[in-house]
């Protein structure tokens, strides 16, 4: 297939006005040089070994969790060829003996893939938190993310995500959220990053086994981080990750604006949904359907401007007593 579409490159916004422009056109954006006055990056542009010093002066507080896989993953986390499980292992232990062995592997032609992955920076690296911050975003506490050249298949966070590459190039691929039946989600209950991952491999597409992939690929925009740049990911955006080096680290802040407090979680509903509608007879499904593009969805409006305030009951304006009297019903209908 030829090429993706190279993603839009801006310069570092200035403020929060910025932002919320880039925000708003809710499209990717490569922020070129975004964090390249980070020490960290700096520290990184001396080599490996510098970056891992970097990192374990910054008073590391606990133990860690890390993924490993085989040499045959060929660095791709993913599911076994039977899809009875995943083709990783899991463990804890102390980040300076996962930084040594990461050292270590990439001396080897064909490493083990392994990852420290989503690990809060605050509370693992306090050192690394106070030097290292983007005040684009002040409240949010952003994770490290530590691999070698590991492959992350196309998944989606149900938050927006501003990525900051510090050491190593990564590769990003993503895909609208109206791309979801050409990506070929894979199990929902069995994940390896959390929401389901599209089962097509970035680097081997089969179109026979996924032929309306190569529509999902002509919606695809991909580009390449060096260190010190940064990636705008809109919400539930897909996203597949492609680390290129040896020794790969980026920091990542997740965050939601615009729910209200207490708001429940819309893939949670999801699962509930499918437990409510999937195994209706289609005419059944077709009415729920428009139940919800009229209750939730509001495609006629606000379901509830004809009624007075005190009897809008769960249809009235958000807030924590509402969404907890809705779970009160909630867990009162499923005992």
């Amino acid at each position: 297939m030829k090429p993706a579409r190279p993603m839009e490159e801006r310069a570092r916004p200035r403020d929060s006005e910025e932002l919320a422009a880039i925000r708003a056109a809710g499209r990717p954006v490569v922020l070129s040089g975004l964090v390249a006055d980070w020490p960290a990056v700096h520290a990184a542009r001396q080599g490996d070994e510098a970056i891992v010093r970097y990192i374990l002066a910054s008073g590391v507080t606990r133990p860690v969790k890390a993924i490993a896989a085989p040499p045959a993953a060929q660095g791709r986390f993913f599911y076994n060829p039977q899809m009875t499980g995943l083709n990783f292992m899991q463990g804890q232990g102390r980040l300076d003996a996962f930084l040594a062995d990461l050292l270590t592997e990439s001396d080897e032609a064909e490493p083990h893939a392994m990852a420290v992955q989503a690990e809060t920076i605050s509370e693992l690296l306090p050192g690394f938190h106070r030097e290292n911050r983007l005040d684009l975003l002040p409240a949010v506490d952003p994770r490290i993310w530590i691999g070698n050249r590991i492959r992350v298949a196309p998944h989606f966070d149900n938050k927006e995500n501003i990525a900051c590459c510090v050491a190593g190039r990564r590769r990003f691929t993503l895909f609208p959220p109206d791309q979801t039946p050409n990506l070929y989600p894979g199990p929902l209950e069995l994940t390896p990053a959390g929401t389901p991952v599209s089962m097509v491999d970035l680097a081997a597409p089969d179109l026979d086994a996924h032929p309306r992939f190569a529509e999902a690929w002509s919606h695809a925009e991909q580009a390449t981080l060096e260190p010190g740049d940064a990636i705008y990911i809109p919400y539930c955006w897909w996203h597949g990750v492609e680390s290129l080096e040896p020794v790969s680290i980026l920091a990542n802040y997740w965050w939601n604006d615009g729910q209200s407090q207490g708001n429940g979680s819309p893939y949670d509903a999801l699962l509930h949904a499918i437990l409510a509608y999937r195994h209706l007879p289609p005419e059944q499904r077709e009415v729920w359907r428009q139940m919800l593009d009229y209750y939730v969805f509001e495609e006629s409006g606000d379901p509830a401007a004809h009624l007075p305030d005190h009897a809008k009951g769960v249809l009235g304006p958000p807030g924590p007593d509402l969404f907890a009297r809705i779970r009160s019903i909630i867990r009162s209908a499923l005992g």
